[in-house]
C-alpha cells in the first residue's frame, strides 16, 4: 500500500465512515498551479463556488491566492445573498440568470445592505425582474451580459458547446449592454463569456480513447474563434463608448489559455482546486487530487472482492461510466460493471496481493468537485497525518442551492 493511503488512514483513524475530507496540502498546491498563469498575465482569478460549496474552503482558497484572487462566482442569487450576508464575502458575480422576482429581490436586499453582487442576463425578462426588484429596494443592480461563445463553424446549422446565452454577435451584445445602462435601476456590470467546450471537455477519456484525437482537433479549431469573438465584442463596446467593468471567461480546463486572452480581465476556476476525476483527462493540467470520500469495507462476498458501505454519489450530466466515483486508494481497486457505485453498497474488485480486512477504509474521488458536498454535512480538513478542522459544507450550514 502507498504512503499516501497510510497517511490518510492514520489521519482518519477512529472517525465514523462514510466521511468526506480535503487534503489541505494538495488544495494549496492546486491553488498555486491555477493562480500562476493568471497572475503572470496581470489578471485576477474568480472562485467558482459551485465546485467548492464550502465557505471555509472558499476562504482558504482566497487566502492562498492573495491579491490574484478576486471575488466569487456564485451559481444562484440565493447563494450570493447568503455568502454576502452570512459569510462575509463580497464582489460576487452570479453566473446564471434568473427570471424569478424572488431571486432578484434577495439580491436587491443584499445590495441595499451594502453587498457587491452582479447578476447576469441575456434576455429582456431577466432585466425586467432585476429592474423591478431594484426599484422596490431603492438600489441600482449591477447586471453583466452572458455571451455564447460556442463553436459554430456553420452558423445555426452546427452548434458545438453548451446551450447558454442567445447573444453572440458583438452588435447584439453591445446593444443589450446599452439597454442595461439605459435602465434607471440597473448598471452595466460587464461580460461573462465562458468557453465550456474548451474548459469542460477532456482531451483524453478512458471510456473512449479512440476519440482523443478528434477532441484535441476540435478544441484546437475552436480556440481562435473564441478569442476573436471576445475581442470583437470589446472593440464594439469601445466604439460605442461603453465602459467595461469586468470581462470574465475561462474554467479549470482552460485557465492557462484564457489567461492569455487580452480581452479578459479575469478568469474563473473551481473544480481544479479540489481536482475531481473528470479533470484527469486534460493535457497540461498539473493538478493533484485534493477531495475524497472514505467508505468502510463491510463485506467480503468472494475471492478478490470486497463490499463497501454506501458510495452511490453519481455526478450530473449525460449518464455514463464517467459520472461514477472512482476508487482511488488503495491502488488497483475497480468498480464492478454490473453494479457500479450503489446507495447502500459498492462492491469492488481487489487486485492480487492486496488484503483489505473488514473495517478498512477505501478512499474514492467524485467525478465533480462541488457535488460531493451535497452528500456530506462536513468536510474533514486533513494536513499531514491528522485532521486540522471539521468544517460545514453548504448542506451542513443548512443551505442547499439549486
Amino acid at each position: 500500500m502507498s504512503d499516501l493511503y497510510r497517511r490518510y488512514r492514520e489521519a482518519l483513524r477512529g472517525e465514523p465512515l462514510p466521511l468526506a475530507f480535503v487534503d489541505l496540502d494538495a488544495l494549496e498546491r492546486n491553488v498555486d498551479t491555477l493562480v500562476a498563469p493568471v497572475r503572470s498575465r496581470g489578471k485576477t482569478l474568480r472562485i467558482a463556488s459551485k465546485s467548492v460549496r464550502c465557505a471555509a474552503l472558499l476562504r482558504a482558497i482566497a487566502a492562498r491566492g492573495g491579491d490574484a484572487v478576486r471575488g466569487i462566482m456564485a451559481y444562484s442569487p440565493a447563494e450570493a445573498a447568503w455568502l454576502s450576508g452570512e459569510e462575509g464575502f463580497d464582489d460576487i458575480l452570479v453566473a446564471y440568470p434568473t427570471a424569478q422576482p424572488g431571486d432578484a429581490r434577495l439580491v436587491a436586499a443584499a445590495v441595499e445592505r451594502g453587498a457587491s453582487i452582479t447578476l447576469v442576463a441575456d434576455a429582456a425578462e431577466h432585466l425586467a425582474v432585476a429592474s423591478a426588484a431594484a426599484a422596490e429596494a431603492g438600489v441600482r443592480l449591477s447586471v453583466a451580459v452572458d455571451v455564447d461563445v460556442s463553436y459554430r463553424p456553420l452558423g445555426d446549422r452546427l452548434h458545438l458547446g453548451v446551450r447558454r446565452s442567445p447573444l453572440r454577435e458583438p452588435q447584439a451584445v453591445a446593444a443589450f449592454a446599452e439597454r442595461i445602462g439605459a435602465d434607471p435601476h440597473l448598471a452595466f456590470g460587464g461580460l461573462l463569456a465562458y468557453e465550456a467546450h474548451l474548459a469542460g471537455i477532456p482531451d483524453r477519456d478512458s471510456a473512449s480513447p479512440a476519440l482523443a484525437g478528434a477532441k484535441r482537433a476540435l478544441k484546437a479549431l475552436a480556440r481562435e474563434p473564441v478569442r476573436e469573438q471576445r475581442q470583437a465584442i470589446v472593440r464594439e463596446l469601445t466604439r460605442r463608448g461603453i465602459h467595461l467593468p469586468l470581462f470574465n471567461g475561462g474554467g479549470t480546463g482552460s485557465v492557462a489559455w484564457s489567461a492569455q486572452d487580452p480581452a479578459l480581465s479575469e478568469v474563473a476556476a473551481g473544480s481544479g482546486f479540489l481536482d475531481s476525476h473528470l479533470f484527469d483527462g486534460f493535457d497540461g493540467l498539473a493538478l493533484v487530487p485534493a477531495a475524497f470520500f472514505a467508505l468502510q469495507v463491510t463485506r467480503c462476498p468472494g475471492p478478490d472482492l470486497v463490499t463497501c458501505q454506501g458510495g452511490g454519489f453519481i455526478a450530473s450530466g449525460t449518464p455514463g461510466p464517467d459520472r461514477l466515483p472512482v476508487p482511488y486508494l488503495p491502488e488497483g481497486l475497480k468498480l464492478l460493471d454490473l453494479e457500479g457505485a450503489g446507495e447502500v453498497q459498492t462492491p469492488l474488485a481487489v487486485p492480487a496481493g492486496l488484503r483489505l480486512p473488514l473495517g478498512s477504509p477505501v478512499f474514492f474521488r467524485h467525478a465533480k468537485a462541488g457535488e460531493l458536498a451535497e452528500h456530506f454535512s462536513t468536510y474533514a480538513l486533513v494536513r499531514g497525518n491528522g485532521i486540522e478542522a471539521q468544517v460545514p459544507t453548504y448542506r451542513g450550514a443548512g443551505q442547499s442551492f439549486h
